[in-house]
């Protein structure tokens, strides 16, 4: 879903600027630093989320359900 939004978000911002070299590749740096810092602060959440299961914080099915929300909105996936 993320993967569709950001590609829909892209495709517009460049039929609506006419395609100039200047502003498609603004487009492209914005969309890979928005991207970057997305996955930044999944990885964060991952390793949050074990320290919290290593320190007994939460259960393994907690701790199973919440890691696999992370990753279905990972871009990378």
């Amino acid at each position: 879903m993320y993967k569709l939004l950001i590609l829909v978000a892209l495709s517009l911002s460049l039929a609506l600027t006419g395609c100039s070299k200047e502003v498609a590749g603004g487009a492209a740096v914005g969309a890979v630093g928005a991207g970057a810092a997305y996955e930044w602060q999944a990885d964060k959440a991952m390793e949050d989320l074990k320290e919290e299961r290593e320190a007994g914080k939460i259960s393994q099915d907690e701790y199973e359900r919440r890691k696999e929300e992370i990753e279905k909105r990972s871009l990378l996936q």
